[in-house]
C-alpha cells in the first residue's frame, strides 16, 4: 500500500512538473542543469549586472567603429544583457556580433526584427512574403514552413529572438505601422496563421515574439511619432484582440512584446502608454492570460511616452520625475522584463539601482525577471556559447529551400476577387488581342515578359487618355497591372486620381483584367467594379509575384487564395474564386518538380563548350518536366560577330521540326476524324499517284521512313545555269514579276510552275532497290500537297488556325519576316551555291524555299518556348491549355514503332530511342520518347514516363553548314543525359 501511494505521489508531481513546464515556454527538457545554471549565475552577479541583464539595446552593423564602440562600452561598464540589430549586412553584422560577445561577461541575448527573413540584408529585397500576403493562403502548413525557415535564418545569424509574428487583427485600412505586417483581419486566420509561423520558427531553435500587446490593428496613427488610440471596448478587446495571444501562449509562446498604444477601455490613466500599465501587462498579460515568457516593451524611444511622463498622472506638468531612465522603471514596474532600445541605458540602469537601494524594485522582483532572460539565453544555447561562422554565411542566408518556399508561397497566395463570365483563366487564345497597360510608380516588366510566353500581349503607352483608349481599340483583352513599390511593407500603395480616372475609362471601353501588385486596400478606393471584367490581387510586386500572376491568368497554375481582410464595399474578407489550371506550360525552380538545380546547371558547361568551340553561335536550350519549365537559358549570339546576343524571344529556323510542328498534328487530326487511314495508299489519297510506282505506298509505311522513297532530291540543283551555278533566269527574276511570284528571297522570285515541277519530279523518281529504314524528306513534300489541297489553303494557314493561335504559340509560323524584326530572327547560313547571300528570316532548306518557305518538311520557325508548348500537348496525349487537340488514343497510335523488328526504329512522323547502341537519344530514356532533330541544329524531345520536355535550337549551319560538329560531338544528346542525370524523385 505504502508504494502504491509513493507511485501516486510520484505520479502526481510528474504531473505537476509537466503542467508547470507547459506553462512556462523558457522551461527547457533538461529543466534541473537549466535551473542550476540560472540560479549559480544570477547568484554570481552584482546588482548592476542583473539590472543591466534587463536592457536590450539598438545596434547598426553599418555605423563603424565609433558606433562599436559606444556599444561595447555599455557592454562593459553598463553590463547590458541584450542587443537588437537593425540595418547592415549579415557579414558586418555577424562579425560585430562576434566582437560584442567576447566583451560581454555574459553571452548576449540577440534579437532582431526578422519578420521577413533576412536575405534582404544582402540585396534589398525580402526572403519571403509578408504576413499579409500569408494570410492569403490557405494551407497553414506552408506558413509553418516559413517561419521554420525564417528561424533557420535568425539561428545561422546568431539571432535568438525574431519579433515576429504580428498577430495584430487590422482592421484599419489606413494604419500607417501594421497593415501589410498582419495576416489580415480575422481573428481566426491571424490565430491559425501566427500559431503556425511560431510553431516554425520555434521548432527551428529561435524563440518568437507575438506583437503587439494588446492588439495595434485600428489606428491610423504612427506609433513612432505619436502615440495612437485604441479605442474599442474592453469586451471587444477580450474577443477578438486578445484571442490570438491565447492560443499561442497555450501552445508555448516564448515572448510577447508590448505595443506603444494608448487604451482607454484598458488603462485609465488618460494618455497613458500600454508599454507602461501594469493592468495591460501584469494584470491581464501575466495573470489573466497566465503568460509567463518574456515580456518585451516596445521601443522605448518612440514618441508619446516621454511626452505622459512630463504631463504626469493628473495630465498636470510635472517636472520632477522627468529624468533619465524614469520611462525604463515605470516599463519594468508595469511588469516588463525586457526594457527594449532604451533612449539612455546608462541613466536608467543607474534609476533601477536607486529605485533598488530605495526598496521600489524588490529583490524578488528583480530575480523574477532577470532569471526568465537567463532561462531564455539557455534555452536558445547561449550557456555553450559559440561565435558566428562567417564562411557561407551569404550563402546559407540566401538558400535553394528559401526560393523553392516563396515561389510556393506565392502561388497560393494570388487571389482572384472578381471574374465575370469565368473570364480567367485566360482561353481561346486565337480569338484574343491582348494589350498589356502599366499603372503605378514601380517596375512591371517580368509580369509583361512572363504575358508573353503565353500569348501575343503588346504594351500600350501613351501620354494621354485619348491617345491610348484610340490605341486600345485593336485589342478586345487588356490586362491591367497596378504595380507599387516592392521595397518594404509601408510603401504607398493607392491609386492616383489620375490613375483611376484612366482604369473607369480602359474599363468602360474594354474587357479588362485588373491584376493589382500591391496591398489589397488599394481596392478600397474603387468606386465602381462593374466594367471590370476580372479583378486578381497579387499582394507584391516581386519579381516572383509578377511572373506567378501572369502564370496564374492564364491559367498554368490554379487560383487559390483569399482575400485576407475586407477592401472597399466590394470584397469581403474571404472572398477569392479558385480554379484549376488547364494544363499548359508553368515556370518555376527544378525542385519543385523533383530535379536537382545544380546538377542541371551542368548543362550550361556543355551549351558554353558548343558555343565557344564554334559548333554554332549560339544556342536556345529550354528543359520542362511535369509541365513546369524549370530551365530556360541562352547561349551565346545570333552570329560569330557576336552584335546580338540571343533572346528569348528570337525564332530560329527549326528545320525538320517542322515534320512534327506543322505537318504531323495536320495530319493527326484528319486521321482521328477518319478523313484517311494509316493503312491509306497513295493511289488513295491522292489520284495523280494512281499510276505511278508509288500507288500501293501506305501512309503509315511513308511516315515510318519506311517506303523505299529516295532520302533527298536538290531539286533547286536543275534550276541553276550549268556554267555560272547561278539561278538560271530561265526560272527566276530579281524582282516579283507576273508568273514569277515565289519569293525563295527578298531578291530571287521563281517561276510559279516549277512548285508543279517538284511534285511530277517526286511522282516519277524511282524507288530505292530494298525495303529499309531510309529517312527521306519526300513523304512531307507529298503530305503538304495533299493537306492543302484538303483544306484548300496554305500550310501555313492551316497550322495557325488549327493549332498555333490557340496555343499560343505566337513565334512559330512559316516566312518570319512577314511578323518579325530580322533582329528577331536568327541567320541560317550565307549561301555560296544557290541564293548567293546571308539567308536570313527566309528558310534554309533549299526545297521549302523553292514552295515560298512553306513546305511540309522544313520552313517553321520558332523560339524554344513555342516548341516545348507543342511537345507538351503530345506528351499531356493532346490537351493543352484547357484544349483537346488530339486524342490520347491518336497520339498513342502515331507514337508507336510498327517496324521494330525490322530495325526501323521510327514511329509514324516522330523519331524514337535508338534500338542499338547509335542514335538520336541519350540513349537513357524511355522506349515511349519520341522527338526529332533538324539539319540546322534543332532538337525536340518528350519522356512520357519522366514527363520531360527537351528543346535545343541553334543555328549550327551558320556561316556554313560544313561538317555537324553538335552532331559529332554529341552536344543535343550529352545535355539531355545531365537532364537525366539531375532527377532526384
Amino acid at each position: 500500500m505504502r508504494y502504491l501511494a509513493l507511485i501516486l505521489i510520484f505520479s502526481c508531481l510528474q504531473f505537476s512538473f509537466a503542467q508547470d513546464h507547459a506553462k512556462n515556454p523558457l522551461q527547457t527538457k533538461d529543466s534541473i542543469q537549466q535551473k542550476k545554471w540560472v540560479d549559480d549565475l544570477f547568484n554570481s552577479l552584482s546588482i548592476e549586472e542583473r539590472i543591466g541583464q534587463l536592457f536590450m539595446v539598438q545596434v547598426f552593423s553599418d555605423k563603424g567603429k565609433a558606433h562599436e564602440s559606444e556599444i561595447a562600452k555599455l557592454i562593459t561598464e553598463q553590463h547590458i544583457g541584450g542587443l537588437i540589430y537593425s540595418n547592415g549586412g549579415p557579414v558586418r553584422q555577424a562579425k560585430l556580433n562576434n566582437t560584442l560577445q567576447a566583451a560581454s561577461k555574459i553571452p548576449l541575448l540577440i534579437g532582431m526584427d526578422a519578420e521577413w527573413g533576412l536575405s534582404m540584408r544582402l540585396d534589398s529585397t525580402y526572403a519571403f512574403p509578408w504576413n499579409m500576403t500569408l494570410g492569403a493562403i490557405t494551407d497553414n502548413d506552408l506558413v509553418e514552413q516559413t517561419g521554420r525557415q525564417i528561424g533557420e535564418h535568425c539561428k545561422r545569424l546568431g539571432v535568438h529572438f525574431n519579433f515576429a509574428p504580428a498577430v495584430d487583427i487590422n482592421t484599419n485600412p489606413k494604419n500607417p505601422i501594421i497593415g501589410n505586417r498582419s495576416f489580415g483581419e480575422d481573428r481566426d486566420n491571424v490565430t491559425e496563421k501566427g500559431l503556425a509561423f511560431m510553431k516554425g520558427m520555434q521548432s527551428a531553435g529561435t524563440l518568437a515574439n507575438a506583437k503587439h500587446f494588446p492588439g495595434h490593428g485600428d489606428t491610423e496613427e504612427d506609433s513612432h511619432l505619436k502615440l495612437p488610440t485604441i479605442n474599442f471596448s474592453a469586451e471587444r478587446i477580450d474577443s477578438v484582440e486578445l484571442y490570438p495571444y491565447r492560443k499561442l501562449i497555450k501552445q508555448g509562446l516564448a515572448s510577447v512584446m508590448v505595443a506603444h498604444l494608448n487604451v482607454p477601455s484598458l488603462e485609465k490613466r488618460r494618455g497613458f502608454p500600454s508599454s507602461l500599465s501594469k493592468h495591460i501587462v501584469t494584470d491581464i498579460l501575466k495573470e489573466q492570460l497566465g503568460f509567463n515568457g518574456l515580456i518585451f516593451t516596445d521601443a522605448l524611444t518612440m514618441k508619446g511616452a516621454a511626452d505622459y511622463v512630463e504631463k504626469g498622472v493628473d495630465g498636470t506638468r510635472t517636472k520632477s520625475i522627468v529624468q533619465g531612465g524614469e520611462i525604463d522603471l515605470m516599463a519594468f514596474l508595469a511588469g516588463n522584463d525586457v526594457m527594449l532600445m532604451s533612449e539612455d541605458p546608462e541613466k536608467g540602469i543607474a534609476k533601477f539601482v536607486e529605485a533598488y537601494n530605495n526598496g521600489v524594485i524588490t529583490e524578488e522582483r528583480l530575480a523574477h525577471s532577470v532569471k526568465k532572460i537567463l532561462m531564455a539565453k539557455y534555452k536558445v544555447g547561449l550557456n555553450n556559447y559559440s561565435p558566428i561562422g562567417i564562411y557561407d554565411l551569404e550563402k546559407d542566408l540566401n538558400r535553394l529551400k528559401d526560393d523553392l518556399l516563396y515561389e510556393e508561397l506565392i502561388e497560393n497566395a494570388i487571389t482572384v476577387v472578381k471574374n465575370s463570365n469565368s473570364l480567367l483563366p485566360l482561353r481561346d487564345l486565337q480569338t484574343k488581342k491582348i494589350a498589356y497597360v502599366s499603372l503605378g510608380d514601380d517596375e512591371g516588366s517580368a509580369f509583361l515578359e512572363e504575358l508573353k510566353k503565353y500569348a501575343k500581349v503588346h504594351e500600350i503607352r501613351a501620354d494621354k487618355l485619348d491617345e491610348i483608349i484610340e490605341k486600345l481599340h485593336n485589342y478586345n483583352t487588356v490586362v491591367i497591372g497596378f504595380h507599387k513599390s516592392n521595397a518594404n511593407p509601408w510603401k504607398s500603395f493607392k491609386f492616383s486620381q489620375k490613375e483611376m480616372a484612366w482604369l473607369y475609362e480602359i474599363a468602360r471601353t474594354n474587357t479588362v483584367v485588373l491584376d493589382v501588385f500591391a496591398r489589397p486596400y488599394a481596392l478600397d478606393d474603387l468606386l465602381s467594379i462593374n466594367n471590370i471584367e476580372s479583378i486578381v490581387m497579387s499582394y507584391q510586386n516581386s519579381e516572383i509575384s509578377q511572373e506567378k500572376s501572369a502564370q496564374l491568368l492564364f491559367g498554368a497554375i490554379p487560383a487559390k487564395g483569399k482575400l485576407p481582410v475586407s477592401t472597399g464595399e466590394y470584397f469581403p474578407v474571404g472572398t477569392g474564386e479558385t480554379y484549376n489550371a488547364l494544363l499548359n506550360l508553368s515556370y518555376g525552380l527544378p525542385e519543385r518538380v523533383g530535379m536537382d538545380s545544380k546538377l542541371l546547371s551542368r548543362i550550361d558547361s556543355i551549351a558554353n563548350l558548343a558555343v565557344d568551340g564554334k559548333m554554332t553561335p549560339g544556342i536556345q536550350l529550354l528543359v520542362a518536366r511535369k509541365g513546369k519549365v524549370i530551365y530556360n537559358k541562352n547561349f551565346g549570339y545570333h552570329t560569330y560577330e557576336k552584335k546580338n546576343k540571343v533572346d528569348f524571344n528570337d525564332v530560329y529556323d527549326v528545320a525538320s521540326l517542322t515534320k512534327i510542328l506543322a505537318t504531323l498534328p495536320v495530319l493527326m487530326e484528319l486521321e482521328e476524324k477518319g478523313a484517311l487511314s494509316l493503312d491509306d495508299k497513295l493511289s488513295k489519297l491522292m489520284p495523280e499517284y494512281k499510276n505511278t510506282n508509288k500507288k500501293n505506298v501506305t501512309l503509315k509505311k511513308m511516315l515510318s521512313h519506311y517506303a523505299q522513297l529516295k532520302p533527298w532530291i536538290p531539286f533547286y540543283y536543275a534550276t541553276l545555269d550549268t556554267v555560272t551555278k547561278k539561278p538560271d533566269p530561265k526560272y527566276y527574276r530579281a524582282t516579283r514579276t507576273k508568273g514569277f511570284d515565289v519569293e525563295v528571297t527578298n531578291t530571287l522570285f521563281m517561276r510559279n510552275d516549277y512548285k508543279d515541277s517538284i511534285q511530277k519530279i517526286i511522282r516519277d523518281s524511282e524507288l530505292l532497290s530494298t525495303l529499309r529504314y531510309r529517312y527521306s524528306d519526300l513523304p512531307y513534300y507529298i503530305l503538304k500537297n495533299y493537306l492543302e489541297g484538303f483544306y484548300d489553303k496554305p500550310l501555313s494557314e492551316i497550322t495557325e488556325d488549327r493549332f498555333y493561335k490557340s496555343l499560343g504559340a505566337n513565334y512559330t509560323t512559316y516566312n518570319p519576316r512577314n511578323k518579325f524584326s530580322l533582329k528577331d530572327i536568327v541567320p541560317t547560313e550565307i549561301d555560296d551555291y544557290y541564293r548567293y547571300k546571308k539567308v536570313h528570316g527566309y528558310v534554309h532548306d533549299m526545297g521549302a524555299a523553292m514552295q515560298g518557305g512553306i513546305g511540309g518538311h522544313a520552313g517553321v520557325f520558332s523560339n524554344a518556348n513555342d516548341v516545348a508548348k507543342i511537345m507538351q500537348m503530345y506528351l499531356q496525349k493532346g490537351f493543352y491549355g484547357g484544349k483537346r487537340y488530339l486524342k490520347s488514343e491518336t497520339i498513342d497510335k502515331f507514337n508507336h514503332c510498327y517496324y521494330c523488328e525490322s530495325d526501323n526504329r521510327r514511329g509514324i512522323g516522330f523519331d524514337k530511342p535508338q534500338l542499338g547502341e547509335a542514335g538520336p537519344t541519350c540513349g537513357c530514356l524511355s522506349m515511349t520518347s519520341f522527338g526529332h532533330s533538324g539539319f540546322t541544329g534543332t532538337y525536340a524531345w518528350a519522356d512520357p514516363e519522366e514527363e520531360i520536355v527537351y528543346v535545343f535550337l541553334a543555328n549550327r549551319t551558320y556561316p556554313q553548314a560544313g561538317k555537324n560538329l553538335l552532331l559529332r560531338e554529341n552536344i543535343r544528346t550529352e545535355i539531355q543525359r545531365l537532364i537525366y542525370e539531375a532527377i532526384i524523385d
